[in-house]
């Protein structure tokens, strides 16, 4: 009740802060500035959020705590405490959602804009992710609208620079946070504040020297054709000359972070407008960058350029694509100097360390014993950005960065023992099979030579990485490695380094879980308990996925051959099929069967007591990724298994019609598991007929086709439908050719949704199929009769193309 009478006190006070009577007013001002301004925050977002006091009120409320946030927020706001803070948050987010009169819903906008800017810091970093989730996730489309026109009016305040500065460093936040879809229907007015602030700051910099808001200013227009990407096409020819300018003029030392940010500006624009849009200026743009490389040598290793233009270049790279290769001599010599940085290191005692911990940009690890690592983390980040560049160079350039190839293979695999930074060494896991496509067309001996270079670094990493991030991203280098050397790339030693190491991971697999098991037993169990271990649960399994990963590029390249050493980890793979296993272990699980039955064939009957029983129980599994697994290998037995395998895929065609008929077979969540079912039946009638009454079943599967999710399972169907039609099938062709139509549709739908790919020779199967069709005049009439504007136009690109 003192709570109440005490908030009824402050409204009266609230009221009398606008009386007329200059005394009253006079002697509320004195009152009110005698409120601490903890309690003032309080009272206030009380008032405005308490929808029973008056408008006038709520409005004098919203506008004084604006103001208090604006003035005073260092003064107030940190003092706090932690659930007071996060009431304020809630109240406000509530209040944009909630409030029912629009002025009052502008202005706690306005506040949450001001508080919003005051929690970026001074690296722009957004303190206060919760308001972008808030506002991205509700499709608030008018708060979202008064937000940014409130960061918009901060920022035109030309009276305080500072404000402006972060008014735009929020503005970036959200729209680097805004999914597109939101931001697109305040792109005009955006875009137009924007231009006008823009060439405000570009003149004051000109005239006073100032430069602080204009650098955020660049960066926000950066980020809004970041988000914006075509849509920004309209705005292109508004900005560039002036970004351009900037770049040629702003050359002075103290403007050195203005010209980086314009550069990574003009680059990040390029690559939202497109080739087509950008080509016109590419040109000019390339030569300032070619000239400021030029001046590298005159660049300081501190000068804030050097990232910025390192991550241009290849932004234009993959603008310009294949005629990016003539500028490779001149981008690469600083690109690999950043990246061959050598941090410096010390080993310490503790006290030493203590010594040096006040020296800034150091990073200590404690040894135990008194002894710490140290590593001066100076440059990390920028050879770390390095690192990045040269595998988006492979990865765009392929054979035309053959040139380069040897030289940064060796700087990357000394860097798949860099622990002191995550990005680092991930960036030389990703560079080796891309390293290798480039290296192709030198001929296989080059190639060799660069494989024996990686591959032990490669293995040895993969037993030894402590961090799963990094080590599933090693491991999927190492398998799309062995899937492009093939046959033949792995010894005798490496087969069993690899095996010892596949074993450990699988049963550490099991180990965990069982540990993870104990854990919910025990008397401190709770949801938070509950959710780390979700987290290293699925940490696990992601290491599986790439556990999985390897022994398929192995068994794709070796074959049977593989299957003697397969056997040391046979029984652990049984175990992950077990009936009571999750079902991530038995999607994994029976994925690496499928692999033995697709390329170790007919050798893989051997172990078919192990895996056929629970792959034809998977097929009816309540997950729909384990009943697309079991689906899956249906197809391959059929396909590649050979004769052993029919009973087993007689037995499936039921089952597999069971879960393609089930209600919600299409839902999106089963639509996967049931394109493979439908698959797996057209493999079967197409290599095992005795298996299936194919009469019967072909109209049904017509019914089911084209399958538009799974692109691979896709091809199969197409061509079975086009050996059906070519054979002249009279069940698929119907009486006098009337299922036609039906085809059509089928061709058309499949290639609008790319399920055809005008490189598969499948697709000039279809088109011929089409251009006999269209001869016949009627038939071709009545059938294009039945399509819409899109699959009329699908129709037309394929004879066009194939």
């Amino acid at each position: 009740l003192a709570a109440m009478a005490e908030q009824q006190q402050f409204h009266l006070l609230l009221g009398n802060l606008m009386s007329p009577d200059n005394s009253v007013r006079k002697q509320s001002e004195e009152m009110y500035d005698n409120i601490s301004g903890q309690t003032k925050i309080t009272f206030l977002l009380q008032a405005v959020r308490d929808a029973s006091a008056a408008e006038e009120v709520r409005q004098m409320a919203a506008v004084l705590l604006r103001r208090l946030l604006s003035s005073s927020f260092d003064e107030t706001y940190p003092h706090l405490s932690p659930d007071m803070q996060t009431a304020i948050k809630t109240e406000l987010l509530v209040g944009i959602q909630t409030e029912t009169s629009p002025s009052i819903r502008k202005k706690v906008c306005d506040i949450a804009a001001e508080l919003s800017r005051n929690f970026i810091d001074d690296e722009g970093n957004n303190q206060w992710p919760e308001v972008l989730k808030f506002l991205s996730g509700a499709n608030l489309s008018s708060p979202l609208s008064q937000v940014i026109s409130s960061l918009l009016q901060t920022m035109e305040d030309q009276s305080n620079p500072r404000v402006q500065a972060h008014a735009a460093a929020a503005l970036i936040n959200f729209t680097e946070d805004c999914p597109k879809s939101l931001l697109i229907p305040y792109l005009d007015n955006l875009v137009q504040h924007l231009h006008v602030i823009m060439v405000a700051k570009l003149q004051e910099l000109i005239q006073k020297g100032t430069k602080l808001v204009l650098e955020q200013v660049v960066t926000s227009i950066a980020s809004v054709a970041d988000t914006a990407e075509e849509k920004f096409v309209p705005y292109y020819d508004l900005f560039m000359p002036s970004l351009k300018h900037i770049v040629e003029n702003a050359v002075q030392k103290e403007l050195r972070l203005l010209r980086g940010k314009t550069i990574e500006c003009i680059s990040l624009i390029g690559l939202a407008v497109g080739k087509e849009k950008f080509m016109p200026d590419a040109a000019a743009v390339m030569q300032l960058l070619l000239k400021t490389q030029t001046d590298f040598n005159d660049l300081e290793d501190d000068d804030p350029q050097i990232s910025y233009m390192i991550s241009a270049w290849a932004r234009m790279c993959k603008i310009l694509g294949n005629e990016f290769q003539q500028y490779l001599p001149v981008v690469m010599g600083p690109l690999m100097k950043t990246a061959s940085i050598k941090p410096e290191v010390a080993l310490l005692d503790t006290q030493d360390m203590e010594n040096m911990s006040e020296d800034d940009g150091w990073e200590f690890v404690n040894l135990g014993d008194q002894q710490s690592f140290g590593i001066k983390t100076a440059g990390l980040e920028e050879k770390a950005t390095a690192c990045q560049m040269l595998v988006c160079y492979a990865k765009e350039l392929k054979e035309g960065f053959v040139d380069y190839t040897e030289q940064v293979v060796k700087l990357m695999v000394p860097l798949l023992k860099f622990y002191f930074h995550d990005d680092i060494l991930s960036g030389s896991a990703e560079s080796m099979p891309l390293l290798l496509e480039c290296a192709r067309v030198r001929g296989p001996e080059y190639l060799t030579q660069m494989w024996h270079f990686m591959c032990d670094a490669l293995i040895k990493a993969i037993g030894t990485e402590p961090d799963s991030d990094v080590l599933s991203e090693i491991m999927h280098s190492f398998a799309k490695c062995i899937e492009l050397m093939g046959d033949g790339c792995l010894n005798n030693e490496h087969f069993d380094e690899l095996g010892g190491i596949l074993k450990g991971k699988l049963e550490e697999h099991f180990k965990n879980q069982e540990v993870r098991q104990a854990k919910r037993q025990d008397e401190d169990y709770d949801e938070q308990v509950e959710e780390t271990l979700q987290d290293e649960d699925d940490n696990d399994v992601y290491i599986l996925t790439k556990v999985s990963d390897i022994l398929h590029s192995v068994f794709s390249s070796y074959k049977e051959k593989v299957l003697p050493w397969f056997e040391q980890l046979l029984q652990l793979v049984v175990n992950l099929i077990g009936p009571h296993r999750p079902w991530p272990d038995r999607q994994w699980g029976l994925c690496i069967f499928d692999d033995v039955v697709e390329h170790c064939s007919p050798s893989s009957f051997k172990y078919a007591e192990y895996f056929l029983q629970p792959m034809l129980q998977s097929l009816c599994d309540p997950s729909p990724e384990v009943r697309q697994a079991a689906a899956y290998g249906v197809g391959v037995m059929a396909q590649f298994g050979g004769e052993n395998y029919t009973p087993f895929c007689r037995e499936a065609i039921p089952l597999l019609v069971g879960v393609i008929q089930a209600a919600d077979s299409k839902s999106k969540e089963n639509i996967n598991a049931t394109e493979n079912c439908v698959s797996a039946i057209g493999k079967v009638m197409k290599y095992r007929p005795e298996c299936v009454n194919v009469n019967e079943i072909l109209p049904h599967w017509l019914s089911w086709l084209p399958l538009n999710e799974d692109k691979e399972e896709a091809v199969h169907t197409f061509n079975f439908l086009c050996d059906l039609i070519e054979s002249n099938n009279p069940i698929v062709l119907g009486p006098e050719n009337t299922n036609l139509p039906k085809i059509f549709l089928i061709i058309a739908d499949g290639v609008a949704n790319e399920s055809v790919k005008r490189e598969d020779g499948c697709s000039k199967r279809l088109a011929n199929v089409i251009r006999q069709v269209q001869v016949s005049g009627g038939l071709w009439t009545e059938c294009v009769s039945t399509l819409n504007e899109t699959q009329q136009k699908a129709i037309q690109d394929l004879l066009n193309t194939a």
